[in-house]
């Protein structure tokens, strides 16, 4: 009888643009909604809700890519010079290498002689990838790439804060700031929702925790607006 094989995929394949698609989806929403809510409650005219969301909304989709870029840059900087430092010392010190990474086997579990065949085959089929996993921590799928993460920021931003604006744009002037929060607020939930579904961690948790956040962002900035448009 023959055996049908084995095609499981896991979540953590997904991890690397999921990040940055969550970051920039939550980003788009409560940070366009908040600025449109702070504004709106100055008791601004449509007009000037409207503009700050655009504005916003572009802003914060080149920040979000700028950000992302230099930050996961700084990280691909250090996994690159990390190898290249593997990559030195197994050329220079072969028999330190292979002790170092036979003790890691021997910390997850093996027996010293298990470990030492483990590590003898690992190192004579590609010793730097068998470094780079074990003991540096770096694998293929989850190594840092900076042009990935700044375009998915930058869509993912543009699409979340696109959400508050369409609120703004189809709502009469008298009701754009209940109708913006109560949109974001249900984005938000979504956001949180298909983040956990997506990642195989469920749904509720995700969401609820996306929501708060908004909720209290946009709390802090509305009272801000109402504030400064008091004084002014």
């Amino acid at each position: 009888m023959s055996r049908l094989p084995h095609t499981e995929r896991h979540a953590m394949d997904r991890i690397g643009w999921l990040r940055a698609a969550v970051l920039g989806a939550n980003d788009g929403i409560v940070s366009t909604s908040s600025l449109i809510v702070g504004i709106a409650a100055t008791s601004a005219g449509h007009g000037a809700v409207l503009t700050a969301g655009v504005a916003g909304l572009v802003a914060g989709a080149l920040s979000m890519a700028a950000g992302e870029y230099v930050s996961v840059s700084s990280q691909a900087d250090t996994e690159r010079a990390d190898l290249a430092r593997e990559r030195r010392e197994l050329a220079e010190q072969p028999d330190s290498e292979l002790e170092e990474l036979t003790k890691i086997y021997e910390d997850r579990g093996l027996s010293p002689a298990l470990a030492r065949q483990v590590a003898l085959e690992l190192t004579a089929g590609d010793a730097l990838a068998a470094h780079a996993r074990d003991e540096l921590g770096i694998v293929e799928h989850l190594a840092a790439n900076p042009l990935q993460a700044a375009v998915t920021s930058a869509i993912t931003f543009s699409v979340g804060a696109a959400v508050p604006l369409l609120a703004v744009l189809l709502t009469p002037p008298g009701a754009v700031l209940v109708t913006t929060i109560v949109v974001t607020l249900l984005a938000l939930a979504a956001v949180g929702a298909l983040s956990g579904l997506t990642g195989g961690a469920g749904t509720v948790r995700p969401a609820l925790r996306v929501l708060v956040w908004g909720a209290i962002a946009m709390a802090v900035t509305f009272g801000v607006g109402t504030l400064f448009g008091a004084v002014v």
